[in-house]
C-alpha cells in the first residue's frame, strides 16, 4: 500500500478513537460547554466545522505507520494515535494563548471564543484526558510497553514546554545563536514529531537500537519540516502555502534564515538591530537575506536533515511497504509551495 491507502484506513478510526476519548469523558449534561470547546478545537463542531478544521493528524498518522513499519500492528496503537493528537492540540491552545492568536485554521481560537481561563482549562482537560487514551494501551499490549509509552510522551510533553519557553523569552531579544535556534525549534517542533515515531515504534516492537532510529527519523523530519517553513515565511508562495510572507520579517520572528544572517553581522543583521522592520522595507530586507546567502543556507539545511531522516529509517525499518509510505509522508511534509 502507498500512504494513501494507508491514510484511508487510518483516518477513520484515528477520529473515532479521539471522539471516543472525548464524549466517553464529558458525557454528562453539566460538562457540555467543556465537552463543546474541545469538539471546536478538534474541528468537529462550530463554524467551519469539517476536515480543514481538524486539520491533517500527521502525528497520529506517522505513529501508526512506525508501528506498522516495525512490523507490528498498527491498530495497537490507535490509543497513542489518540494521545498525541490530544497533547498536540492542547499545546496549540495554550500557544494561541501564550500568543494571542485570534485565529487558527481561518476560525476563531478558543481563547478569543469562550476566555482565556476556559481555554487554559479545555487545554488541561485535553492534556490529561491525552495520558488517560494512552493508558488504553494496556488492552493489546504488555504492562511494561505501555509504561515505556507513557515516560516517552511525558519526556516529549517536558520539551514541547522547554522550546516554548525559549520562543518567549527570545521574542525581546533582537539575536539568537544559532546554537539556541535550533534548541528552540527542536523542542516546539521536532519533539513531538520524534516522538510520535518512536513510540509507534515501540508499539511495533522494535527493539532499543531501532526505537531510537526511529527518534532519529522524526526528530530530524521536524528539523527539516521547521527550516523549509522558516524559508517559506519568507519567500514562499503566499497563494499556495496559505499564509503572509511578510509577517516573519514584521514580527521579529527569529527564523533560521534570520538568525544565520545575524550570524553573519551584514548590512541585514546591521538594519534588523536597529529595530523592527518596516512595512514598506519587507521586500528589500527579503532580498538582502537571499544576497547575504540565508535562503541558501536554509535550504540547504533542510535538505541535510531529510538526509539524515530518510537515512535513519532506512536503520528502523522492517516492513518494507511501511518504511516506503513513511518515506512518502516524510516527502509529502517537505513537498511544499516555494
Amino acid at each position: 500500500m502507498n500512504f494513501q491507502e494507508y491514510s484511508d484506513q487510518f483516518l477513520p478510526l484515528i477520529e473515532l478513537t479521539l471522539r471516543q476519548a472525548v464524549f466517553d469523558r464529558l458525557n454528562e449534561p453539566r460538562y457540555h460547554e467543556l465537552r463543546s470547546m474541545m469538539a471546536y478545537h478538534l474541528g468537529w463542531e462550530g463554524e467551519s466545522s469539517g476536515p480543514r478544521a481538524q486539520g491533517k493528524r500527521i502525528r497520529p498518522q506517522l505513529l501508526l505507520l512506525c508501528s506498522a513499519a516495525a512490523g507490528g500492528n498498527w491498530r495497537d496503537g490507535l490509543p497513542a494515535s489518540a494521545a498525541v493528537e490530544l497533547i498536540h492540540n492542547f499545546s496549540l491552545i495554550h500557544d494561541d494563548i501564550e500568543d494571542r492568536s485570534e485565529l487558527r485554521h481561518g476560525r476563531t481560537t478558543v481563547w478569543a471564543k469562550w476566555g482565556e481561563a476556559q481555554a487554559v482549562n479545555t487545554g488541561d482537560a485535553m492534556f490529561t484526558l491525552a495520558f488517560q487514551t494512552l493508558t488504553k494501551l494496556s488492552a493489546t499490549l504488555p504492562a511494561e510497553r505501555v509504561l515505556a509509552a507513557l515516560q516517552l510522551l511525558q519526556e516529549v510533553c517536558f520539551q514541547l514546554t522547554q522550546g516554548q519557553f525559549l520562543d518567549i523569552s527570545y521574542e525581546s531579544s533582537r539575536s539568537i545563536p544559532l546554537a539556541d535556534y535550533w534548541a528552540m525549534v527542536g523542542g516546539k517542533t521536532a519533539a513531538l514529531l520524534a516522538g510520535c515515531a518512536q513510540i509507534g515504534g515501540l508499539i511495533g516492537g522494535a527493539e532499543p537500537v531501532r526505537q531510537q532510529a526511529f527518534h532519529r527519523f522524526g526528530y530530524a523530519l521536524g528539523l527539516a519540516f521547521q527550516a523549509q517553513d522558516d524559508a517559506l515565511g519568507i519567500w514562499g508562495d503566499a497563494a499556495l502555502i496559505g499564509k503572509s510572507t511578510e509577517s516573519d520579517l514584521l514580527s521579529g520572528k527569529k527564523t533560521l534564515p534570520v538568525v544565520f544572517a545575524l550570524e553573519r553581522g551584514g548590512d541585514f543583521a546591521n538594519r534588523w538591530l536597529e529595530g523592527p522592520v518596516r512595512q514598506d522595507e519587507i521586500v528589500h530586507l527579503a532580498e538582502q537575506l537571499r544576497r547575504e546567502g540565508a535562503e541558501e543556507y536554509t535550504l540547504a539545511e533542510a535538505e541535510r536533515l531529510t538526509r539524515a531522516a530518510l537515512d535513519a529509517l532506512d536503520e528502523a525499518v522492517v516492513n518494507l511497504e511501511a518504511g516506503a509510505a513513511l518515506q512518502e509522508l516524510a516527502q509529502r511534509l517537505l513537498r511544499r509551495a516555494y
